[in-house]
């Protein structure tokens, strides 16, 4: 025989499973970035990628590399909403490819993600 302690603690855990079940699948998502994916574009000054969530910034950010393995100096910092990582190459961009390794970690779970986007320097 069950007792209304026993009943109630079963759906305190239940309710408690179910709930940190949808926050654990909740996480930073690349939804824009600029230049966009596969995008040819003129130099940009600056490299955007906006998530879907607000990140954390020490666990977030990206670098930059050219299609044949060289890597580029790249300052990056998350804006005030915490959504958006913007990087600034400390130097002009030359014509060819571009490879950005970006890694993310949600503010509300903690969980990393992490992704690369391609542009093209005309």
């Amino acid at each position: 025989m069950q007792t209304p302690k026993m009943i109630s603690t079963a759906i305190a855990i239940g309710a408690f499973a179910l709930l940190g079940a949808g926050q654990a699948s909740a996480h930073a998502a690349l939804v824009r970035s600029n230049p966009a994916a596969n995008a040819t574009v003129a130099a940009p000054k600056a490299i955007s990628l906006t998530f879907n969530e607000a990140l954390t910034p020490a666990f977030s950010g990206f670098d930059m590399s050219m299609s044949d393995g060289m890597k580029l100096k790249v300052k990056t910092k998350v804006s005030k909403d915490k959504k958006t990582i913007t990087g600034t190459p400390t130097g002009k961009l030359m014509p060819g490819a571009y490879h950005v390794n970006w890694h993310a970690a949600a503010t509300d779970d903690g969980h990393k993600t992490s992704g690369t986007l391609a542009f093209t320097v005309k």
